[in-house]
């Protein structure tokens, strides 16, 4: 995390709460797409090393969250939340449980009660207020010895840590505005040998930096350490290949809260030469499909949209100053 950026963890025994002020360089919009749908959920919200996966998710006012957070090793832990009260952009609440794979709660564990409120500041930085609340004081000192603070801490990090390794290269690699398009590529674990064959097919050479791995993250105590599973796994590598086109890839590693399937494993990226054409271009191939994150002003720099058109091609807007 930006050493910059406040972070308060405060456990409140007088009322039997924790209390968390978090600051993200991030817009409004792009930080509660993070906190309420599943696929950007399933990205961040374990510790590592588990990973989160939906079993089904209906975020509305009386509807439920159920996932589960997975070991390497196959151990699930089920969990359920119940959504109580929604105000869109501004807050939601809804009370959390240990539980089955079917949903029913455990009851030896201490169930959660969520406050969380959002507040964009100034020059895209947006504050989450999260006050989670128990029972008894019994509860609160349960949950805070079974590591809440560490775990909770950890998940926290998960995203922008790869969000910030990543648009790192693509702003150090697209040194113009001259309008491109390029294809996206997420693999799980293949990408130096699927890009080492295409470069071989297009007689190409890589452009940037390169074939960036994991392990070139340079190390900062903002950031947890790069597990060594990963360090040789590629963050970033562009390839010309015909007519100017540039395949782009990276590993979407498991270890760090990533599910890679067929269904997102590639993207259409358009890079087009002004914001008005990147809305002209996300309005009209959006219509009619599913759109997973709306244009909008990014905290790395770039005007950034992303959406599955009707026929269920995944695109990505991209424009840089």
């Amino acid at each position: 995390m930006n050493p910059n950026l406040q972070f308060d963890f405060i456990v409140n025994k007088e009322n039997n709460t924790v209390n968390v002020k978090r600051e993200f360089a991030a817009d409004l919009q792009l930080v509660w797409d993070a906190w309420t749908k599943p696929e950007l959920l399933d990205q961040w919200w374990a510790p590592k090393p588990y990973q989160t996966k939906t079993v089904s998710m209906d975020f509305r006012e009386g509807g439920m969250w159920l996932y589960y957070m997975e070991s390497p090793q196959g151990e699930r832990h089920y969990c359920l939340n119940h959504y109580k009260k929604i105000d869109p952009l501004k807050s939601f609440s809804g009370l959390d449980a240990f539980c089955d794979e079917k949903g029913n709660v455990n009851t030896e564990f201490p169930r959660t009660v969520w406050n969380n409120s959002f507040v964009e500041t100034s020059n895209d930085i947006t504050t989450v207020n999260i006050v989670a609340q128990y029972e008894s004081l019994e509860d609160l000192e349960k949950i805070i010895s079974m590591g809440f603070k560490e775990g909770f801490t950890m998940a926290l990090g998960n995203l922008d840590q790869y969000l910030e390794a990543q648009v790192k290269l693509r702003k150090e690699n697209k040194t113009s505005n001259k309008a491109r398009v390029c294809s996206y590529l997420n693999f799980d674990g293949k990408t130096e040998e699927a890009f080492l064959f295409y470069s071989s097919a297009f007689r190409s050479e890589f452009v940037g930096k390169g074939i960036q791995r994991f392990g070139d993250i340079p190390a900062s105590p903002e950031n947890p350490p790069i597990p060594e599973e990963i360090k040789k796994m590629i963050l970033h590598v562009e390839l010309p290949i015909i007519g100017g086109h540039i395949l782009m890839g990276t590993d979407a590693p498991k270890e760090m809260g990533f599910t890679l399937t067929k269904g997102n494993n590639m993207h259409i990226c358009l890079e087009p030469e002004s914001r008005a054409e990147a809305d002209r271009l996300f309005n009209e191939l959006s219509a009619g499909g599913n759109v997973t994150m709306p244009m909008a002003d990014m905290f790395f720099g770039a005007y950034f949209g992303e959406f599955s058109d009707k026929y269920g091609i995944n695109w990505m807007i991209n424009y840089s100053e």
